[in-house]
């Protein structure tokens, strides 16, 4: 039986009223404080990036983006917090390439990264930078390369936790040039490279953000950058290609919301953090950090986080390398 035209007008209704109240709902968010959770220790590349994104966002939306660090297993910590939590906008995860990665590397996650958060918006991309003590015999990556193989299983790379970008860049450079070196997983960047200044471990392919600074006054000596091309902020730097060809890896960082979080939100946030990377003052500071801002739809995230997802479990597996 069909419906009555007053029946169809009423529910016609409806729905316009629902709709409407969830634009309403999405105008008027956020109304309290939200946490931007990150998977990294305070003091890393990843904690400065999500710092930056989450004071541009509480500029913009009138509430506090509050940064909490959630170090662990590379980001699963973190992201567990996130994708357990009330899907309200309220809690989002400040996600990067190690995301992606792990979907393979870890064999028994509890969670499903792609089908389990929703895409939000891009923020960065970046080479990563190949740092060595100014202590170090190598100044250029033939020399290191050098250095390496006649040390062989000597030199320690230092990371910020095993299966991260920075990790799986340092495996993928150990396997393109034929090297041995034993890696020494941190809890963060920043005691990494606190080791790597007091020479305590021998290299760290760390992101550009945590490093640069230390590189700029003389703390740490750079020897490339792993894009394919050198980064247009810092053309002095060699890229790893120049010595190793077709080497190219880089980080990009963005901010993911657990699944069924209303699309009005994701819409929001999308919006204003779109807007933030517009803006000159933010996209020099990227650019300092040795990154470009990554401006996109969620689609065109998600697309990005499936493409890198399917990209390193190619590497994953051609290493061999898995959680222990």
């Amino acid at each position: 039986m069909g419906l009555s035209r007053r029946k169809f007008l009423h529910l016609g209704a409806g729905a316009a009223a629902l709709a409407q109240s969830r634009v309403a709902w999405a105008q008027a968010y956020p109304s309290r404080n939200v946490r931007l959770v990150v998977g990294y220790a305070a003091g890393g590349g990843t904690d400065i990036i999500g710092r930056l994104a989450g004071l541009r966002l509480s500029e913009r939306l009138g509430q506090q983006f509050i940064i909490e660090n959630r170090p662990g297993a590379t980001t699963n910590v973190g992201t567990e917090a996130v994708i357990r939590s009330p899907a309200d906008g309220y809690t989002l995860l400040l996600a990067t390439t190690s995301n992606a990665i792990n979907a393979t590397y870890f064999d028994k996650l509890t969670f499903n990264f792609i089908a389990d958060t929703v895409p939000v918006a891009g923020i960065m991309r970046s080479p990563m930078i190949l740092v060595v003590n100014p202590s170090s015999p190598a100044k250029t990556v033939a020399e290191f390369i050098a250095h390496a193989k006649a040390n062989p299983r000597k030199l320690n790379m230092a990371s910020a936790g095993a299966g991260g970008a920075d990790h799986m860049c340092g495996e993928l450079f150990k396997m393109m040039t034929g090297i041995e070196m034993t890696h020494v997983p941190y809890r963060g960047l920043a005691p990494a490279l606190t080791d790597l200044m007091s020479g305590q471990v021998d290299v760290v392919f760390s992101s550009f953000p945590a490093a640069i600074e230390f590189v700029k006054g003389n703390q740490l000596r750079a020897l490339a950058v792993t894009s394919a091309a050198r980064f247009e902020g810092a053309p002095h730097i060699p890229s790893v290609s120049e010595t190793v060809p077709s080497f190219d890896t880089s980080q990009w960082y963005g901010i993911v919301a657990p699944k069924d979080t209303p699309a009005e939100i994701v819409g929001r946030l999308n919006k204003e953090m779109n807007a933030a990377l517009a803006d000159a003052s933010m996209k020099n500071k990227l650019f300092e950090f040795g990154g470009e801002a990554l401006v996109n739809t969620p689609a065109e995230f998600g697309k990005l986080v499936v493409e890198d997802t399917e990209k390193w479990g190619k590497v994953v597996r051609a290493l061999n390398i898995r959680s222990p």
